[in-house]
């Protein structure tokens, strides 16, 4: 970081561009309410763009580590980021390190507030799922302000930092298959968005392997958007009514399956007998689930243990290759499925 860009701009520099003075920029940068919230923003928004840290502590050479760590998720009720978090915890301990942590709820600014706030507690990295429409960008300014990033679950194009996921194409590729091992033709996919890396993975996963298989794969039978119970749950309706009658469904994630199959056996079917349901992720629910679950595992626990291991590799002078580290998921087959049945 020595010489780096935060060192060489100056409040004076902001001041000038925007017309406005070296005073105004220092109260604005420190959320002064004696600045109007309009100016106050305008600053903000150029600081971050020039790549200017308006804190003590992240623009000048840290000698000393501070011992916090943060972490960054969608949303840690998803019991998917809990079982991550709780390795990357058990990894932390072991080197004494503390984190904090921010559900970002695919806020982009609430991403940036908590960044913001790591950067002037001088908080010694950063591990985190980033938001959706995340920019390279902002993880280059991270990393150039002596925040160093490591991703997990999602990457950014061409943000070069080590990213710790799933293979989800390949993943969703062998619930996929086993589905059409078993004789469905008719397949469909329940939720996920193409906003994200693991959506279009995912999906790709899913086309590829009906494709391969020499199957139809209809637009119709996407039903993109749901990630949770509740939103499985309200997709059992549009799946249901699905034009030539899918017998089974391919879930985006465990919680979307859980959430299917209660709506299916809510309209009096039975999942893994009328409709075949396989999910991702292999939570701990899954195997309890009614029937259980057929479901990816994903390795969520091994991905939140290579990534807090490798964070701290960086802190010690080591970097890891930054090609996404893919853990191969395991097919893990229970109850929910079943040869096809005429509905």
């Amino acid at each position: 970081m020595e010489g780096g860009l935060a060192q060489k701009i100056k409040l004076s520099t902001i001041a000038d561009a925007l017309g406005v003075s070296t005073a105004t920029v220092s109260l604005a940068l420190r959320d002064s309410p004696l600045v109007a919230d309009a100016t106050r923003d305008r600053i903000k928004d150029y600081a971050r763009a020039i790549g200017y840290i308006y804190n003590r502590r992240a623009a000048s050479l840290r000698t000393s580590r501070s011992g916090i760590v943060g972490v960054v998720v969608h949303d840690i009720m998803n019991p998917f980021f809990a079982e991550i978090l709780r390795s990357i915890e058990s990894e932390l301990d072991r080197s004494g390190q503390t984190f904090i942590l921010s559900n970002h709820y695919d806020q982009l600014e609430k991403q940036r507030t908590f960044i913001d706030t790591l950067l002037q507690l001088g908080a010694d990295g950063v591990i985190m799922s980033p938001a959706i429409g995340t920019p390279r960008e902002d993880i280059e300014m991270m990393e150039e302000n002596g925040l160093p990033v490591v991703l997990i679950a999602r990457q950014v194009e061409g943000a070069l930092v080590p990213v710790f996921r799933g293979d989800d194409a390949y993943g969703i590729g062998l619930a996929t298959n086993h589905l059409i091992s078993l004789g469905h033709r008719r397949i469909a996919m329940i939720g996920g968005t193409d906003q994200t890396s693991t959506g279009r993975d995912r999906y790709r996963g899913y086309v590829l392997a009906m494709e391969k298989a020499g199957l139809e794969v209809k637009p119709d039978w996407r039903v993109p958007g749901p990630r949770t119970k509740q939103g499985g749950f309200e997709a059992t309706g549009q799946f249901l009514a699905l034009k030539d009658k899918p017998t089974a469904a391919v879930c985006w994630n465990d919680l979307v399956a859980i959430g299917l199959m209660n709506g299916i056996a809510r309209a009096g079917l039975v999942p893994g007998v009328d409709i075949s349901v396989t999910g991702y992720d292999d939570l701990e629910e899954a195997a309890i689930a009614t029937p259980a679950l057929t479901t990816v595992w994903n390795g969520q626990r091994e991905v939140g243990r290579r990534a807090a291991r490798a964070l701290l590799d960086r802190l010690g002078g080591n970097h890891e290759p930054v090609t996404p580290d893919l853990i191969r998921p395991e097919l893990h087959v229970r109850q929910s499925t079943g040869r096809p049945s005429q509905r």
